[in-house]
């Protein structure tokens, strides 16, 4: 049924209620959003503030893995990953996280090797502070502004990442439904249901649209060097 005041998104095949499926998935898709990116951001700031703070050995190893990671295409990756493991939500989450961590880990590496040279860090490793009270109460808090720019804009690259696998079958699997998925079902039925495509395709448009600019925002808020 096309769009009518009873179904400001029509329905689908089946006669279910477009609008209410694209609210339902837009739960699932910010939920895959939004977990996957806090544990690539929890992971990238541990292990660049591991590297940069440390330094020698280890900051070669962890830097080597890094750079293994991101060699390999990451959609690519995914799909790899995906095809081995049995595609859900979780597993959609999770494998998101390990894709996304490296580009995170690399940046906050730098933002350590340049605060650890700083005064106040110097003055606390000549009291004898313990190094992991150093990274803890010194080091992570003074470079969480560009992460927190960095974990914003990976809710918007993770939502578009989960709709493409859902789009293509690897993701949130039907009954549930994603924004991907209900794209999926409209695209066999898009010359005369055009609905089924067009909503959910302005649902992920508009998010993701939203958070890049609250990301921008927040950069520009957050950086010194932007400001006027």
């Amino acid at each position: 049924q096309s769009p009518s005041w009873k179904h400001p998104f029509g329905t689908d095949m089946n006669g279910r209620d477009v609008f209410a499926r694209v609210l339902y998935g837009a739960r699932i898709s910010m939920s895959v959003g939004f977990i996957s990116s806090g544990l690539a951001g929890i992971v990238g700031v541990l292990v660049g503030a591991l590297a940069g703070f440390f330094g020698g050995k280890i900051d070669s190893a962890l830097m080597r893995l890094v750079d293994l990671i991101l060699s390999i295409p990451s959609f690519f990756l995914l799909l790899m990953v995906i095809a081995m493991l049995e595609p859900n939500i979780y597993n959609v989450m999770i494998v998101i996280a390990l894709t996304s961590w490296p580009g995170l880990a690399r940046m906050v590496r730098a933002e350590v090797l340049s605060v650890r040279e700083r005064d106040y860090i110097q003055a606390a490793v000549a009291l004898g502070i313990g190094r992991w009270r150093i990274i803890w109460r010194h080091i992570i808090p003074n470079v969480m502004a560009p992460v927190f720019v960095a974990v914003t804009l990976g809710v918007a690259s993770a939502i578009l990442t989960e709709s493409g696998l859902s789009f293509l079958g690897l993701g949130v699997q039907p009954p549930t439904p994603s924004w991907g998925n209900i794209l999926a079902q409209g695209r066999s039925v898009m010359q005369f249901a055009w609905w089924m495509t067009v909503f959910p395709g302005l649902a992920i448009f508009i998010t993701v649209l939203c958070y890049n600019l609250v990301g921008e925002g927040l950069r520009d808020a957050l950086d010194p060097r932007l400001r006027r």
